[in-house]
């Protein structure tokens, strides 16, 4: 069982797919709250932002309380390829035009900075977690103009990237490519399963299964009606529960597809590698593919491969269904890594993607100084969600941080990120809307196959219907619970998904990814009950 449901609240992983990370590692849970609580910090999110920022708030001297509704890890950092990059998805040539040169170089210091914390502390704290030191490699997508290269690399040198030019093999073809250096990566559910440790001996609270249903300047109230007062509150949830409307009107979800295969060990050097991603699939944010090797076994390494993005709950706008994007992936993989064999992972992830590249980490916006937030991971996730921790934990001990404008959650550079947010942002929302009213799926009950969903008119009402493996069927209220976007079925992680802001429930209605903040409404009825509908 992928789901593993306690009360219908607790979630394993947020989708059906397995990710090679949570498949090689025992489930991070701690026991439920069950009382009424008063902490220096509340931290709500279990994934490396919320254990990062906890770990270091211990370290300083502050209580933190981190409460998750789920398991350690079930969010995106489970569902994450775990690279440790200076490297950006994001060019350093755009940076530094939205930004100015002395903005990128604090925007290249902070992941430096990130992939140092990490190698510290694994080394400090004696942390098994498969970390490394590697180079990386950016090389040209056919679609991308043949002076990008050139121009990354001019940017990067000036914001203080260590980095030069060389040329790959990949398949049958040479490439020129930069190559990054002091990149890394690591397994990053055995990372933070230890920092979790190490909070917890520094005095530090963990509640898993622990659903944090309001949250304002004073603390958190639980679903069980259980509080947590606190002086100060961090929102660490991938995309911010406690922000409504602001924080999702500069920022647009997408989903993003990986592959594991087993690859003879010693056949692939231990790097990463990028392209500069396909302009022809969207010349604004070209989705681009992502790899690496991790360690697997004597005999094996793990080639992971990742790409094929698009919109959340969007992916019929490409005409290519969510659960073919793997084969697309598995076809170009096949092509520039002759080495991999069959699929041995395969799992989806979410990205946030803020409307001028950076990741929005501070005080949370029109609200009290003492809530913060940490979203708009922009592919970089786990670097980041480090940054939260170092940038969070001298925020809320007033300690100066160079880096705390830059991140500022309330900047706003609307017309620096100029026709990428229009055409992202608004023109997907408009065509979104232009479907809206025609979005029934056109099918009967009886046409819903085991393990799918659609939405249909029942008994004179829209409803999200999924048909399980015993034939059951699930029926949830079809409008997203955020802003009431109609949602849609994602039948490659079974999930009902929210084109608008990215928002997703299980079949069951519960919440795996914010802003949504509750569950849908849901009713299931018995196959006997349906058998003559």
């Amino acid at each position: 069982m992928k789901y593993i449901n306690t009360n219908n609240v607790q979630v394993f992983t947020a989708g059906t797919h397995l990710p090679y990370w949570v498949a090689s590692t025992e489930p991070i849970a701690y026991t439920k709250l069950s009382e009424n609580k008063k902490t220096d910090v509340v931290i709500v999110g279990g994934g490396i932002s919320g254990v990062t920022i906890a770990y270091c708030l211990s370290k300083s001297g502050k209580k933190v309380i981190l409460v998750e509704d789920g398991y350690i890890g079930s969010g995106e950092t489970g569902r994450t390829t775990a690279h440790l990059v200076s490297a950006l998805d994001d060019r350093y040539y755009d940076l530094e035009a939205k930004f100015g040169e002395a903005n990128a170089k604090l925007i290249a210091e902070s992941h430096i900075a990130a992939i140092d914390f990490i190698e510290r502390t694994v080394t400090a704290e004696n942390i098994d977690c498969d970390f490394e030191r590697v180079k990386g490699y950016l090389f040209l997508h056919p679609t991308d103009k043949p002076d990008s290269l050139d121009k990354e690399f001019e940017a990067a040198k000036k914001a203080g990237i260590d980095l030069e030019f060389t040329t790959i093999a990949l398949g049958d073809n040479n490439h020129k490519a930069l190559q990054f250096n002091n990149q890394g990566q690591f397994h990053p559910l055995k990372y933070i399963k230890t920092l979790c440790e190490l909070i917890v001996k520094n005095g530090g609270e963990i509640y898993t299964n622990t659903h944090a249903k309001e949250i304002d300047y004073t603390g958190i109230t639980t679903n069980e009606g259980f509080n947590v007062s606190a002086q100060s509150i961090v929102i660490a949830t991938n995309s911010p529960v406690n922000n409504k409307y602001m924080m999702h009107l500069r920022q647009y979800a997408y989903r993003t597809y990986v592959i594991g295969s087993k690859i003879p060990k010693g056949s692939l050097p231990t790097a990463l590698w990028w392209d500069t991603g396909n302009f022809e699939a969207n010349s604004e944010i070209a989705p681009y593919h992502y790899i690496r090797i991790q360690k697997f076994d004597d005999e094996h390494d793990l080639l992971i491969i990742g790409g094929e993005d698009h919109p959340t709950g969007l992916a019929d706008a490409e005409h290519i269904l969510e659960e073919d994007r793997y084969t697309l992936l598995e076809k170009w993989g096949k092509e520039h890594f002759p080495q991999m064999e069959k699929i041995n992972y395969k799992w989806s992830g979410q990205v946030m993607e803020p409307m001028d590249s950076l990741a929005y980490i501070g005080h949370n916006p029109l609200d009290k100084d003492n809530v913060y937030i940490v979203t708009g991971d922009s592919g970089n996730g786990m670097t980041h969600g480090t940054i939260a921790g170092i940038l969070i934990t001298d925020l809320i001990n007033d300690k100066k941080n160079n880096w705390r404008e830059v991140y500022s959650p309330a900047r706003f550079k609307l017309f620096k990120a100029g026709k990428t947010f229009f055409k992202e942002f608004v023109g997907g929302f408009v065509s979104y809307l232009k479907t809206k009213p025609k979005h029934l799926d056109n099918t009967g009950l009886k046409d819903i196959k085991q393990k799918e969903g659609k939405i249909i008119e029942f008994d004179g009402e829209k409803l999200g219907a999924y048909r399980d493996e015993n034939d059951d069927v699930h029926f949830v209220e079809v409008e997203c619970t955020h802003l009431g976007c109609i949602i849609k079925w994602n039948n490659d992680e079974k999930s009902w998904d929210c084109p608008c802001h990215g928002s997703r429930f299980t079949h069951q209605g519960e919440v795996l990814n914010g802003p949504a903040n509750k569950p849908l409404r849901h009713y299931s009825q018995h196959k006997d009950f349906l058998t003559n509908i």
